[in-house]
């Protein structure tokens, strides 16, 4: 994808109205906290911009277990609860982003019970590990644990597991687009892959990430810190599962595409991660699988978490729940 020589001109008044206020709030970037005051800073900013929560008819906390039997939290959202009158309900598997250092359930909870009543889905959002304390790959053996005991589990919570999708946005994008993979290796079916702006490739030296380096939320500086602390040595840059558009598997090989789920992909065009998103598409489709690609203009990285300011969040959530919708829809 080309960009514009003036990146800033791209933005829409109100994304770069947006801009300038935190910049004015003189608040200390994430990459110059440590990890625990980052996350403290993100759980505390997270809410500002974002939309009233929606009322849910169900909301339950529950946990899954990792393959070391760690306790992984989740949290059940389902717009009614259920009943032996109606079919049980399709589930959207949710990983939440930042950068597998910070976010948690509570930072992404207004979005996913925007998605469960929007797509009239369940929307079980889980809590991977993070980093530093855990480092890859970690997250994504969590993601797919995770994956696994909801599909075991889902009769027994009154939801369809026979349509089961995944998705994330950032971090959690890269997990569900690697988790979906694992899915089609195992066998699992998976109905769609729902993917805001996922990083996707193992170095960031496409165009976007020159061009949206620096003043557009997600910047160089924080890509560094968070994989900085997220990956053990610079050779899992190379390792498909923090990589999946050109990472290898344990043989050398790039990882094939075939049959993995189809995939809607929403991302920001001011976005250093939008060119990754794009090569994942283009690459998705080359191997057959179905994509709807969305770019939503003059926005940027982490614009669905902030509805109340930024029209285009809106209209973001309401294209993947008509993607969910669609893709349960009984065939």
């Amino acid at each position: 994808m080309s960009h514009h020589r003036n990146p800033r001109a791209l933005l829409t008044p109100v994304m770069r109205q947006v801009l300038e206020r935190l910049a004015r709030a003189g608040r200390a970037p994430l990459h110059a906290l440590t990890p625990d005051q980052a996350r403290a800073a993100h759980e505390a900013g997270a809410g500002v911009l974002e939309l009233a929560p929606h009322k849910l008819a169900r909301v339950e906390d529950l946990h899954f277990t990792a393959r070391d039997g760690h306790p992984l939290p989740a949290r059940l959202y389902a717009p009614e609860q259920p009943a032996l009158d109606r079919p049980a309900l399709p589930v959207l598997l949710y990983l939440h982003g930042g950068g597998f250092t910070v976010g948690s359930i509570a930072t992404h909870d207004v979005l996913c019970r925007h998605l469960s009543h929007l797509a009239h889905c369940a929307v079980v959002s889980v809590e991977y590990r993070l980093a530093p304390q855990h480092q890859f790959p970690t997250a994504a053996f969590d993601a797919w644990d995770s994956l696994n005991a909801l599909h075991s589990q889902a009769a027994a919570l009154g939801l369809d597991g026979a349509r089961l999708a995944i998705g994330g946005d950032s971090a959690g994008g890269t997990l569900a687009a690697v988790t979906a993979l694992m899915a089609r290796d195992a066998g699992l079916p998976l109905a769609l892959q729902l993917l805001f702006y996922p990083g996707c490739a193992g170095h960031q030296n496409m165009p976007s990430h020159h061009a949206f380096a620096h003043g557009f939320m997600l910047e160089a500086a924080h890509i560094d810190y968070f994989y900085g602390h997220y990956l053990r040595s610079p050779s899992d840059r190379n390792d498909w599962r923090f990589a999946p558009l050109d990472g290898v598997d344990e043989s050398g090989h790039v990882r094939d595409l075939d049959g993995v789920a189809p995939a809607w992909i929403g991302l920001a065009e001011c976005d250093p991660l939008t060119d990754e998103g794009i090569a994942y598409a283009d690459r998705l489709r080359g191997a057959h699988v179905p994509v709807d690609l969305e770019i939503y203009r003059g926005v940027v990285h982490g614009f669905i978490n902030l509805g109340r300011a930024i029209p285009e969040a809106l209209t973001a959530h309401a294209d993947a729940a008509r993607a969910l919708r669609h893709t349960f829809a009984p065939r």
